[in-house]
């Protein structure tokens, strides 16, 4: 084989080996090869549709007597607030498992574009924690929804917010990892992104509560877990905050904005 042939060669190689579809197949396999993943979607599950059918069982008889005051439909989904701490941790653990065992410089010296390689871990992470948290919050209703029926008091799929709230379990998930994943670009530690993210989402959105005023309310309303947290519920036991889908488009630009932040950081600086 000639050089120019040889160059020629590896000229063509080049896109085909850097190209998305092969970027989206290493990122699967990465993905579910590491024993964290099958554990993070087995405790998303167990978490999130075990403890709504858990406390829908315990609060359906005071719901349906009247002597519980807060709304049916905000039960339907109460085990997402435990379950998206798995979302975190997949999140995070998507990109700062590389940073930690160096396969980062594997990945790259495979696919050069960063730009491709974090397209790539994007769609297939949040493409994971949309059907898990589909799944998650679907089965929590159905476990759920048994003991709200019991007592007379069920949510079926046609009534308001309960479609939508399903797929926004999903929507939301998917937003938290892909949080997380845009803050494991800027911090590389697994133990750092978890606590930073959990803080803000658990923490700091309810200290804000707190504030005087409309000051107090308006982050409240604006805070990642509030604002995103709404469309995956039919109703809300917090009545200040904004609407589902409006909520929703506040929380998807915040992620935005860190994931730019973290993929500025990640071209300019050595894996």
């Amino acid at each position: 084989m000639t050089a120019s042939t040889l160059t020629a060669h590896r000229t063509a190689a080049a896109p085909a080996r850097a190209g998305l579809g092969r970027a989206l197949h290493a990122e699967w396999i990465k993905l579910w090869t590491v024993r964290s993943t099958g554990w993070s979607v087995v405790s998303m599950v167990a978490l999130g549709a075990g403890l709504t059918t858990l406390v829908c069982a315990l609060i359906a008889p005071d719901l349906a007597a009247g002597t519980e005051n807060e709304p049916v439909g905000a039960f339907i989904t109460w085990g997402l607030l435990f379950a998206q701490v798995t979302a975190v941790v997949l999140g995070a653990l998507a990109v700062t498992s590389e940073y930690g065992t160096g396969m980062i410089r594997a990945t790259l010296a495979a696919t050069p574009r960063r730009g491709t390689v974090l397209v790539a871990k994007a769609v297939v992470l949040s493409a994971v924690l949309f059907v898990a948290g589909v799944v998650t919050a679907t089965l929590g209703w159905l476990g759920g929804n048994a003991f709200l029926s019991a007592e007379g008091i069920g949510i079926g799929l046609g009534d308001d917010g309960m479609l939508r709230s399903l797929l926004g379990s999903g929507l939301y998930m998917a937003g938290l990892g892909l949080l997380a994943m845009g803050a494991g670009l800027l911090l590389r530690s697994t133990a750092a992104v978890v606590s930073v993210v959990l803080a803000v989402v658990f923490l700091v959105g309810n200290l804000v509560m707190l504030l005087p005023g409309a000051l107090g309310e308006w982050l409240t309303k604006l805070m990642p877990g509030n604002a995103g947290s709404r469309i995956a519920m039919p109703e809300s036991f917090n009545p200040v905050l904004l609407e589902p889908w409006t909520g929703f488009a506040v929380f998807a630009a915040e992620v935005a904005v860190v994931l730019a932040v973290g993929a500025l950081v990640f071209t300019r600086r050595d894996a």
